[in-house]
C-alpha cells in the first residue's frame, strides 16, 4: 500500500489507525500541514487529495492508498512559489502563519470546486454552469478555515486577486 505525496511515492503506515495528518507530520516530516483543533473545525490541516480539499486530521492515511496528496510543500514548482503563495505575501495574507498552509490548500481546492460548477450557500444561480468567485463567494467557501490572528481580509484579498472576478 502506498500513496503519492507531493509527487513522491510513500509507503503507508502499518497501523491503519494513523491519521493522514500524523502520517504527514510525524512519519514524513512534512510539518507544513498544521494540527490545530484535531477535530475538523479549524481547517489548519487542509491538504488536497487528488485535487480535492480534505481535512487530514479526520482522514486515516490508509484511506488514501493509491491516491495523490498535495501538501503546502508541494504547491511551489521547484524554487518558484505558487501564484497564490505570492499573492498571500503581496496582500499580507498571514500574520503568525499558522493557518496559512491550510488556507492555501483550501483555496486551491475551492477554485477547483468553482470551476466544476459546485455551488455554495451564497451562489446566486445554483443551476449555472459557471461560479463567479466574488468576495462574498470566496468568504463563504473559505469559512471552514479559521484565522485567529486577524489576517482574514488579506487572505480573501489574495485569493480574489489570484482567482476572483477582480482578477479576470
Amino acid at each position: 500500500m502506498s500513496v503519492t505525496i507531493n509527487g513522491v511515492a510513500a509507503g503507508l503506515p502499518p497501523d491503519p489507525r494513523v491519521s493522514l495528518l500524523d502520517f504527514l507530520r510525524e512519519r514524513l516530516a512534512l510539518t507544513g500541514t498544521k494540527k490545530g483543533c484535531n477535530q475538523g473545525g479549524c481547517g489548519a490541516c487542509t491538504v488536497l487529495a487528488d485535487g480535492v480539499r480534505i481535512l487530514s486530521c479526520l482522514a486515516l492515511a490508509a484511506q488514501y492508498d493509491g491516491r495523490r496528496i498535495t501538501t503546502v510543500e508541494g504547491l511551489a514548482d521547484g524554487g518558484t512559489l505558487h501564484p497564490l503563495q505570492r499573492a498571500f505575501i503581496e496582500h499580507d495574507g498571514f500574520q503568525c502563519g499558522y493557518c496559512t498552509p491550510g488556507q492555501l490548500c483550501s483555496a486551491i481546492g475551492m477554485v477547483a470546486e468553482a470551476e466544476r460548477g459546485v455551488p455554495s450557500h451564497v451562489t446566486a444561480g445554483v443551476a449555472d454552469e459557471e461560479v463567479v468567485l466574488t468576495a462574498d463567494e470566496i468568504r463563504e467557501r473559505m469559512s471552514g478555515n479559521l484565522c485567529r490572528c486577524g489576517a482574514h481580509n488579506g487572505i480573501i484579498d489574495a485569493i480574489a486577486a489570484t482567482y476572483g472576478e477582480e482578477a479576470s
